[in-house]
């Protein structure tokens, strides 16, 4: 069997109550130690300069201008167009009195201005903090007060949200940069408060009139300060240096390396994953590096198609909700074809997944596939798309598949984390032993598991398995303003993903389950269980519930042990006269139960993908005699998702019309 990874340290049993650890794994490229660093690029600042040197008239940063309320095509900025706007932000920020180490904030949707604002950061040792509101209600807030913003730029629809009276803390900024241009009654309320307000342009122009000289950083200083989902409560903020991002550009350069289809300066990039995630800004940082192109969806994601089809790019990256709607759409696409044609379709389809099982590459393995069928769908997607990447949560195996034969381009999947700094594995292309994995360790990171006792997993047992640790020049340096967290999660320099997975044979790493109760939705969005349980329990009609949220899907379900005397008031003013256990299987209640929850997650300001969207209803309340939970109580959650299984895929059938497993 092929390796793909190298083992370069054995595991061992625990003693003294530690945990037994699995055998250290590396890239091949790094089998015997870590290659050195390229010496021209020791920080963000290096990849987007020294680009602009040898590549100043490149296209780089692309949107599309709206006029008379029609979208029109992409208008771009050149490599030297952007460092010299880049050059005047950074300028402005100084006189507005920025030092190196001022936190600057960036708030909005992926435009060229974003990547300035960062860029600019990058060019004077200062620190960019991307806002991100859906991490939760005042998040925005929290953040600005919690990271100690100065500036902020922002996104004219987002200016109200943090001028809102209820973001206490933005009376601590210095100035608000609007990308575009401010309303007058916003500029009176920045006013009021003391906060010095600026269009784009305004700003510009007083970077234009007191230049000042950059002040690039070091490569162990701050590069940002990336927020991301707690279990409950407040984000986390991921201090990543310039190392981290540097050692993963270089890490990218060395693997890519090894394979044919090379990056060029003529690749494009569709950007509508959000900036402030870690996805995003490291596939943008590579297209830099490399002094490639990236475009900007116009806003709306239900438009995204317009956008593919204008664009045209030749990297396509999403979370798996992305593709799950790709793949719908061809699926129904094929399901319209008149049956002679829906029969060819499924021929073709086997034929070519025949030979690229076989081995062969997914462009040789059939032309007359791709000619007759498949090239119509790779149209779909732009008609120029080499490279399909999936991150942010586990893509299914079968949409994986289905999209390897039928999109004409490879199809990746990675794991990472933002304290990774983005991909810690990486799938090869063309690999089909690959398929439902999340590929082999990284070039400048280790990889090995640890033992978690109370749910069975053993990473010296067949197969080893268990929680997914981390070290190496990508790994986070810790958590902003926490260091009883950033104690708890690295222990001897190895990052606890919290995350277990299972080691393949060829030293491949599949993701098999979560240690902690937070799960990722399939559209990405970090889901807090034990958080979600708390506050549901509180509804009346609620004796008991356990969340179940999978990342194969986008929405959640619940089982719910519902309280035996309310359910009695509710079926006799509704005119039932059952048993408990009778009642517990009545549509009309579960309705009730879903109507009662749906009031929770509202008075609790619970965000859309939060609500729970199907209920099993339980008579009876969990116990030990069924191995439902722990001798304290708690849930073990393993152990109810067998229990409740069956019912469980009846309900996402039912809720999504889905044939597969749960």
């Amino acid at each position: 069997m092929k390796a793909f990874a190298a083992k370069v340290e054995e595991g061992r049993e625990g003693k003294n109550g530690m945990p037994s650890v699995g055998p250290v794994y590396r890239n091949l490229l790094s089998k015997n130690e870590f290659p050195p660093m390229d010496p021209d690029f020791s920080t963000a600042w290096d990849i987007f300069s020294v680009s602009v040197k040898n590549h100043p008239r490149n296209r780089m940063l692309g949107w599309r201008k709206i006029v008379d309320g029609k979208i029109g095509p992409y208008v771009w900025k050149t490599y030297k167009e952007v460092y010299d706007e880049v050059l005047h932000v950074g300028s402005a920020l100084r006189a507005s009195g920025a030092e190196p180490g001022s936190r600057i904030g960036v708030y909005g949707a992926n435009c060229p201005q974003w990547i300035v604002a960062m860029e600019a950061c990058s060019a004077h040792s200062f620190v960019c903090v991307p806002l991100y509101d859906t991490l939760g209600p005042g998040a925005v807030n929290y953040i600005i007060d919690h990271a100690e913003v100065d500036f902020v730029f922002v996104q004219d629809k987002k200016v109200k949200e943090v001028l809102n009276p209820d973001c206490k803390s933005s009376k601590r900024l210095k100035a608000i940069v609007c990308f575009t241009s401010l309303t007058e009654k916003e500029r009176d309320k920045a006013s009021t408060i003391g906060i010095k307000p600026y269009s784009w342009e305004e700003f510009l122009q007083m970077g234009k009139e007191y230049p000042s000289s950059i002040f690039p950083p070091q490569s162990h200083d701050i590069c940002t300060i990336m927020y991301t989902s707690g279990t409950s409560g407040d984000p986390k903020g991921v201090v990543l240096s310039h190392e981290n991002l540097v050692a993963l550009v270089r890490g990218l350069d060395l693997f890519l390396d090894q394979f044919e289809d090379k990056m060029t300066v003529e690749d494009v990039y569709l950007s509508f994953l959000p900036l402030a995630h870690i996805l995003d800004r490291t596939i943008e940082e590579y297209f830099f590096r490399n002094g490639a192109s990236v475009g900007y969806y116009h806003g709306d994601l239900n438009a995204l198609r317009d956008d593919l089809m204008e664009l045209k790019p030749t990297l396509f990256a999403g979370v798996p909700r992305v593709f799950e709607k790709v793949y719908e759409g061809i699926k129904k696409a094929v399901e319209e074809l008149n049956p002679v044609r829906r029969t060819v379709f499924g021929m073709l389809y086997n034929y070519k997944l025949g030979w690229m099982n076989k081995g062969y590459k997914q462009r040789n393995a059939s032309r007359l596939a791709d000619l007759l069928a498949f090239r119509k769908v790779k149209a779909r997607l732009g008609g120029r798309v080499r490279l399909i990447i999936s991150g942010g949560a586990a893509l299914s195996p079968e949409i994986e598949e289905f999209l390897r034969v039928t999109c004409c381009a490879f199809v990746c999947q990675g794991y990472g984390l933002t304290e990774t700094c983005g991909p810690t594995t990486v799938c090869f292309p063309d690999e089909m032993c690959m398929l439902g994995a999340a590929g082999a360790v990284s070039v400048y990171n280790e990889v090995r598991l640890e033992e978690v006792p109370e749910m069975g997993y053993n990473p010296l047992g067949t197969p080893p398995c268990g929680e997914i640790c981390v070290k190496g020049k990508t790994v986070f340096t810790g958590y902003h303003k926490n260091p009883e967290l950033t104690k708890e999660s690295i222990t001897d320099g190895w990052f606890h993903t919290g995350d277990i997975g299972e080691m393949l044979p060829n030293g491949v790493l599949k993701i098999i389950d979560r240690k902690k109760n937070l799960i990722k939705l399939s559209q990405g969005e970090y889901i807090a269980l034990e958080h979600l349980e708390n506050v549901y329990g509180i509804t009346p009609i609620v004796e008991d519930i356990w969340v179940y949220g999978n990342s194969f899907k986008s929405v959640l379900v619940a089982v719910v042990v519902p309280n035996e005397e309310i359910t009695n008031k509710w079926a006799y003013s509704n005119g039932h006269i059952a048993s408990f256990s009778k009642l517990c299987s009545l549509d009309q209640l579960k309705k009730y139960v879903l109507s009662e929850l749906k009031s929770t997650a509202e008075r609790n300001k619970l965000r859309g993908f939060e609500n729970i969207k199907g209920v099993i209803l339980d008579p009876h309340p969990f116990d030990m005699e069924r191995d439902l939970v722990t001798a304290t109580l708690k849930k073990k959650r393993n152990h109810m998702l067998k229990y409740y299984q069956v019912e469980i895929d009846e309900l996402y059938r039912s809720l999504t019309g889905d044939k597969h497993k749960a």
